[in-house]
């Protein structure tokens, strides 16, 4: 459910359960952060998924048992906050709840029109895991956070990108070709320069 490819310095990883909507299993997200791991030494990664979802968040019968709050989506969105290549979500579609976390944590943000963005922590009772709000507010400002997490706003890919949560919206067709293009000068560069380069900007 997990894909995991390798192009020389560029790591393409892929979540691959399109019937369930991208919903995330505990194993799938160990897997996830295992990946992201081994690839601190990449020039560049590109996190992305199948079908018209990107993510649901957790899988329903894994979030009853306690997987909603469990530490292991932390560890994934810092392994890749942490990563001093180029990272980028390339996103097929929705984001919703805990799957936020991963594509927050990403450099880069591109999207197909028809994705949306839903955080229902307020709905359903649960705390975002702590970088969550931090990455977010530093986004797209602290109003705009608050009305994803707590007012429960859906926001449409052409307002995601208004606010500065998507950094481009691209078709459905172009969307790796597109990501791999944001790739090329990284991927032509030394990984010392690639890793003081991103040093130099300010992360979230």
């Amino acid at each position: 459910m997990i894909r995991h490819d390798r192009d020389g310095d560029l790591w393409i990883v892929t979540i691959d359960r399109p019937d369930k909507a991208g919903a995330l299993t505990r194993d799938m997200l160990l897997e996830l952060a295992d990946i992201a791991e081994d690839a601190q030494s990449a020039k560049a990664l590109i996190l992305t998924g199948t079908g018209t979802v990107f993510s649901a968040g957790a899988d329903l019968e894994a979030a009853k048992a306690g997987l909603a709050t469990d530490p292991v989506w932390e560890r994934l969105s810092a392994v890749i906050a942490a990563m001093s290549g180029l990272t980028i979500a390339a996103l097929n579609g929705t984001v919703a709840g805990g799957a936020f976390g991963m594509v927050l944590a990403c450099d880069l943000r591109i999207a197909v029109p028809k994705a949306n963005f839903f955080y229902p922590v307020m709905k359903l009772g649960f705390l975002p895991q702590p970088s969550d709000p931090i990455r977010m507010e530093r986004l797209v400002g602290p109003a705009r956070t608050k009305m994803v997490l707590m007012a429960g706003q859906k926001i449409s890919a052409t307002e995601a990108q208004a606010w500065g949560l998507v950094d481009r919206i691209v078709d459905p067709g172009d969307l790796m070709q597109s990501a791999r293009g944001l790739t090329q000068n990284v991927l032509a560069a030394t990984n010392n320069h690639v890793a003081s380069i991103k040093g130099m900007i300010a992360g979230v």
